[in-house]
């Protein structure tokens, strides 16, 4: 079956915390933002996301941009199964790998070899897909005897290394990311650049929330420029880039080294 995504007017709202409906600090914060937030039942919410309608299909590369507190980081984790629309429909098909915490499910005081299969079990990972990784990773990295010593006692480099082979090990038919997977130290990158996009390459949907717009134009076909929870403009990625600009008035350049 080939990976799909689509959304029918989907809104999410984040309860913020409870206090009294008329509580001095919940009129003012309602105030404070221009009344996109409203009370119930003494819970304040905040307005993520309201009413996305889209559809993605294999070959789709889709960039997601906009100001800190558009909504991006909402809409990565509802694509990705971590959050769902309070109204609204989500309908996501084939297997869905999110690349939005590197170090989810890793236990510092185990080894590195040992958090090599926690983390891929939590992304969905069959028995075969750890135990090829236990294989893999450990090589990919040059960890060598490292890898068996507790992941507290990594410095930040092998930290990151190890990271970045296991959000990598997994091959998906949906790839969700938030910002390009940083690889850490530098001889480790070349290897960690031709990895992430040979594994973009072999998935069918891409979606890629950036604030870089010469990464955004690089990998995706079609981008969505969010703002306050709502959709500005979806389209060919250069055309919406150049909208966005304008209205930023911050001149970009829209050219991305292949070498990252």
């Amino acid at each position: 079956m080939a990976a799909k995504i689509k959304l029918d007017n989907a809104s999410f709202k984040y309860p913020i915390y409870a206090l009294a409906s008329r509580s001095l600090k919940v009129s003012m914060f309602r105030q404070a933002t221009g009344g996109s937030i409203g009370d119930k039942g003494g819970v304040v919410y905040v307005q993520a996301l309201s009413n996305i309608s889209f559809e993605l299909s294999p070959g789709d590369r889709l960039g997601i941009i906009g100001r800190n507190g558009s909504g991006k980081s909402t809409m990565l984790r509802v694509l990705a199964g971590l959050a769902h629309p309070q109204s609204g429909t989500v309908t996501v098909e084939g297997r869905v790998v999110p690349l939005i915490e590197k170090a989810l499910g890793i236990n510092p005081e185990l080894s590195g070899y040992a958090n090599i299969e926690l983390p891929l079990r939590l992304l969905g990972a069959t028995r075969a897909e750890v135990k090829k990784a236990q294989q893999e990773i450990p090589e990919f990295c040059g960890l060598g005897r490292f890898i068996h010593l507790p992941f507290r006692t990594y410095s930040d480099g092998m930290k990151t290394r190890l990271a970045f082979a296991i959000s990598t090990a997994l091959q998906a038919d949906i790839l969700v990311l938030d910002e390009w997977l940083a690889a850490g130290d530098l001889e480790f990158q070349e290897r960690a650049e031709v990895r992430l996009t040979k594994l973009l390459d072999d998935t069918e949907i891409v979606v890629l929330a950036s604030h870089a717009p010469q990464l955004i134009e690089y990998v995706c076909n079609k981008t969505l420029w969010m703002h306050g929870g709502e959709m500005v403009m979806l389209g060919p990625t250069r055309e919406v880039l150049e909208a966005y600009q304008r209205s930023t008035h911050n001149p970009i350049s829209l050219a991305y080294a292949a070498t990252g």
